[in-house]
């Protein structure tokens, strides 16, 4: 019978399940007093079968399910255990094989040690007759053996103390998957129980069944427990049932009515994507972390929900995806990589020629690169007339494209007229859905390296942030480090309290290319940038401009007169606002050597003796008058010289949480 009619009227078929609520409560009703009796029990044996060692994409997937781990972190740390650790008295040893393999294939070997293990340890009864031998798929490459330890002997007990936490929970895992291929199946008792419940007010008979099963022998179950990426409902084995043997009748403890609607398939996390890549045969098991790693760093989708998150497409990744697809249907087809792998494989068998597949790849390039050139469209010039009108002039808003996406602009603005209206505003319809349960899950996520494992940080260089190994200072280092974008480096501004003295707007404290500065926050119609100045002292060249801090494109210091151009007064040790004793120079500088901090005179010369030839002058440099120049020796030493640097003290910054770096005086 139907339990419903859809919106169109249509009669729904829904197993188990009743049609409206109001049925419900009535059912409901009647099964609160009845009597409840089991009318039937069947019971059967089932075999759960051992799964096969892990190739590169279980790993990353158990990894993921299990421990947490991200999959670039997941390869990091495998690629640690197989390059080898410091086991003290054995030295440096490989703990695992390969780690990026599309192959079950085991060494006979490995296959003997690990059953030696298991009769030592286990028993016999654990051991089949034979080894377990597993099969690949059809299109593996079967260039690696699986991932597996390199000495089944070696538990993870053994070790535990050579290794990191990270590293032993990694290798626990691959150790045990190993160990359990090679045991015998796990018995299950599987039980089918028929309940009846006779209700005492309507004398109706309601029929109920369920199934579930019990463990008779845990088999390779004792090692290794199964994850399940998705629990059927139907698997038997998922459930649990008590001995039901003489059990006749039932009391009712509890009703739990529950909804059931059609669910669209949830977003992809690392796992599951993963999954979704080795089934359509896009990429191979080592590209499946760099394919991970690059949509996240172009902004093509973000994750969030911690190191279990979801991904969520962004504004630019839907728009680059829809162009692509469009105009290169090609090569933007998810089966374009399994059918390229097969044809390969078709050359290497000698029943294809290899420049009968570059012509061909190319013909279909050719015309769809030619045919893009012509109708692609130009999202850059997109102007889409809005419903929204402008807060400030109120004229209608139009959708432009921007570099970090789409934004609502004013009509009215002309690039011509300075008196236009600019207002804009973000386009929040655009940005992903950060409401859903997902997504408001655990915190910011964690980047791992994908040499060593370890949680990167960000520090500050030369040319701004980036994400870096903790170890990049370490020896021996670990140079593991990925730039930020543009729109990663950039930070929103933040007010720090003090009014602009040209506007009087508030002051902002940005991020720049060279490091923080504070501005007005009028930018561009206001462009006073706060600088950093020797107080008390003016420029000893044109008496007018300040002293200003600078920094040259090569990251070194300099200080230089604020009325650059008029003034080119430059100095590379920094003005004191001090008069020379023996000279009578108004200023001296401050010198910074090995013995110590000295002030000195900016006409101190040194020695003939110690003067290095003249260079050759130009034809059209003026002269130099030689009897101008004024030779004084004034030195003063006023403190220590700072200690030298090192890693700890001069290498990159570590960025923390809330920390804001205030412009000091000079």
């Amino acid at each position: 019978m139907a339990n419903g009619k859809d919106k169109e009227g249509k009669e729904l078929f829904i197993a188990s399940a009743l049609p409206d609520k109001e049925t419900m409560d009535g059912v409901l009703a009647a099964l609160e007093k009845a009597d409840w009796s089991i009318t039937g029990v069947q019971s059967r044996e089932q075999q759960r079968r051992p799964l096969a060692p892990f190739i590169t994409s279980q790993l990353q997937r158990d990894a993921a399910n299990k421990l947490g781990f991200n999959v670039r972190r997941t390869m990091g740390v495998a690629q640690r255990l197989y390059e080898g650790v410091d086991l003290g008295a054995e030295g440096t040893t490989g703990l695992i094989t390969y780690m990026r393999t599309d192959s079950p294939r085991v060494a006979p070997e490995a296959k003997t040690g690990a059953r030696e293990w298991i009769a030592k340890q286990l028993g016999a009864h654990y051991l089949p007759d034979s080894p377990n031998v597993y099969k690949g798929k059809k299109d593996a490459q079967d260039a690696h053996e699986a991932i597996r330890p390199t000495d089944a002997a070696r538990t993870p007990e053994s070790i535990a103390r050579f290794l990191t936490d990270e590293q032993l929970k990694l290798y626990t895992l691959i150790w045990r998957r190993f160990v359990a291929s090679q045991m015998v199946p796990a018995v299950y008792d599987v039980t089918t129980a028929n309940i009846a419940a006779v209700s005492a007010s309507t004398g109706k008979t309601y029929d109920f069944r369920v199934s579930g099963s019990v463990l008779r022998f845990d088999g390779f179950l004792k090692v290794y427990e199964v994850s399940e990426d998705k629990k059927d409902e139907d698997d038997e084995t998922a459930n649990r049932l008590p001995s039901l043997d003489g059990v006749k009748t039932l009391e009712l403890d509890e009703l739990v009515p529950e909804d059931h609607f059609t669910q669209p398939p949830p977003r992809y996390n690392e796992a599951s994507l993963v999954k979704e890549l080795e089934e359509r045969g896009i990429g191979r098991p080592s590209t499946y972390a760099s394919i991970i790693s690059t949509i996240q760093d172009r902004e093509y989708v973000v994750k969030h929900g911690g190191s279990r998150g979801r991904f969520y497409p962004t504004e630019i990744g839907v728009v680059v995806c829809d162009l692509l697809v469009e105009n290169f249907p090609y090569i933007f087809d998810t089966a374009y990589t399994a059918k390229l792998e097969t044809e390969l494989d078709d050359i290497e068998e000698g029943t294809e020629k290899w420049t009968d597949l570059l012509n061909g790849f190319y013909g279909y390039f050719e015309q769809e690169l030619k045919d893009a050139g012509k109708h692609m469209r130009n999202i850059k010039r997109m102007e889409q007339v809005t419903d929204e009108k402008c807060d400030v002039c109120g004229s209608p808003l139009v959708l432009k494209w921007g570099k970090f996406g789409t934004f609502y602009a004013c009509s009215a603005y002309n690039k011509k007229d300075p008196a236009s209206c600019t207002f804009t505003k973000e386009n929040i319809a655009a940005k992903p859905d950060l409401n859903t349960p997902e997504a408001q899950e655990a915190g910011d996520t964690e980047e791992y390296c994908e040499n060593c494992g370890k949680v990167m940080v960000m520090r500050r260089g030369l040319f701004g942030p980036f994400m870096a190994c903790p170890d990049y200072n370490a020896d021996p280092p670990c140079k593991t480090f990925r730039k930020l974008s543009q729109k990663q480096q950039q930070k929103p501004p933040e007010p720090t309290g003090e009014p602009c003295p040209m506007c009087g707007k508030p002051l902002v404290l940005r991020q720049g290319a060279y490091g923080e500065f504070v501005s007005c926050s009028g930018y561009p119609k206001c462009k006073y940038v706060k600088q950093n100045l020797i107080e008390g002292m003016k420029c000893p060249k044109c008496g007018e401009g300040d002293l200003a801090e600078r920094r040259a494109r090569k990251g070194n210091i300099f200080w230089g007169c604020t009325n650059y151009p008029k003034c080119g007064f430059t100095s590379n040790l920094k003005p004191v606002a001090k008069k020379c004793p023996t000279c009578g120079s108004p200023y001296l500088l401050e010198k910074t050597l090995k013995s110590g901090v000295y002030l000195e005179c900016p006409n101190k010369r040194k020695s003939a003796e110690q003067e290095s030839p003249a260079k050759k002058r130009g034809k059209k440099a003026p002269a130099v008058d030689e009897g101008a120049k004024v030779v004084c020796t004034y030195s003063k030493r006023i403190g220590d010289a700072p200690p030298p640097p090192t890693a700890e003290t001069h290498g990159p910054v570590i960025e923390k949480k809330d920390e804001r770096r205030e412009l000091q005086p000079a």
